[in-house]
């Protein structure tokens, strides 16, 4: 039984793991739209809307603790300029998950995320 045991590791390290939603959180922050697995959009869909919520508050602070996570500075003024004032008045659900099929080469069910 997998009781009390949550998230994915999709067969990699933490910090393999971490590499991942890192580079993922920034292209879709970059691009409002990425086509990844089904799986991976999923587990990113919470960081995503952390990182909008986060940046809805724009304080040196919070514009800080972005850089920590996202590690590129153009992407962290798209967040606090252009992104973030997008949802001012939205209490949340700023991301949509959208299956386009499976996958030619290993039939692995894919997905467009993107922001609304």
């Amino acid at each position: 039984m997998r009781h009390n045991v949550a998230g994915r590791k999709f067969s990699r390290t933490t910090n393999q793991r971490r590499a991942l939603f890192k580079g993922l959180l920034n292209s879709l922050l970059e691009h409002d739209r990425i086509k990844t697995t089904e799986a991976k959009a999923k587990s990113l869909r919470p960081l995503v809307e952390k990182m909008i919520t986060l940046a809805r508050q724009d304080n040196m602070a919070n514009r800080r603790l972005a850089f920590t996570r996202l590690g590129q500075k153009k992407v962290v003024t798209r967040l606090f300029e252009t992104v973030a004032p997008r949802y001012a008045e939205r209490k949340g659900g700023y991301s949509r998950i959208v299956r386009i099929g499976a996958r030619l080469g290993d039939a692995a069910m894919m997905a467009q995320i993107e922001l609304i």
